[in-house]
């Protein structure tokens, strides 16, 4: 029995991933965005965009009702304090963060209300055209960020901090759409095993129980 107990561990230690930030799911829940079906939609890099180039954000590049986030670079210790928007400003220097893109590029002005929801807390939430600039090396994506100068949120648009894991969306938006920063903490999720590595640990226990049933073995 010990000889399972220590593959199951040596197992186990070796093939589970290491744990990381991710956007985890959200909603359209107003505005005019609703109304003409928007929903939440997180995408993974590379972009498939419909409209533009390829892999490539911030010129009218999807003209939809909905909402749409993904996840940029992950445990980033920072080298120098970082302003940001809304949240504590400036985020000290030594913090580790993970970054994520929202945004809403709906064509015709459409006006959306929306909440994106993370497994791990919000720090912060970068909205201005200056700011998000300067946060552009937390991308590190392969993906085009266009007209940079034309982004950060106008008067009567808002993106908050509605829950601690949480940021509610609240804009109008036309051409070329809207695009906020989130920076959460890295997450404390534990992570789990990968399918094929699920597999691997069952093909573990049944050599280990195999070895355990020979003839002559010591339990």
């Amino acid at each position: 029995m010990k000889r399972l107990s220590a593959a199951v561990v040596l197992l186990t230690l070796t093939i589970v991933t290491p744990a990381g930030a991710t956007i985890i799911g959200g909603s359209v829940t107003g505005g005019t965005a609703q109304t003409a079906g928007g929903v939440f939609v997180k995408l993974t890099v590379p972009l498939a965009n419909l409209f533009g180039a390829p892999d490539s954000v911030g010129n009218d590049n999807f003209q939809s009702p909905n909402l749409f986030g993904f996840d940029e670079d992950q445990n980033i210790l920072l080298a120098a304090p970082l302003t940001v928007d809304v949240g504590t400003s400036p985020i000290a220097a030594g913090t580790i963060v993970a970054s994520h893109y929202i945004f809403f590029d709906p064509g015709p002005s459409q006006h959306i209300i929306g909440t994106v929801d993370f497994d791990s807390d919000v720090l912060a939430i970068i909205t201005g055209t200056g700011t998000l600039s300067a946060s552009d090396f937390l991308a590190n994506t392969g993906v085009n960020y266009l007209n940079p100068g034309l982004r950060g949120l106008e008067a009567g648009d808002s993106v908050t901090i509605s829950g601690a894991r949480q940021i509610l969306f609240d804009t109008v938006a036309s051409s070329p759409g809207d695009y906020v920063r989130v920076l959460t903490a890295f997450s404390p999720t534990v992570a789990v095993p990968e399918p094929g590595s699920i597999a691997l640990l069952g093909i573990g226990l049944v050599a280990a129980l195999l070895v355990r049933r020979r003839p002559g073995s010591t339990p």
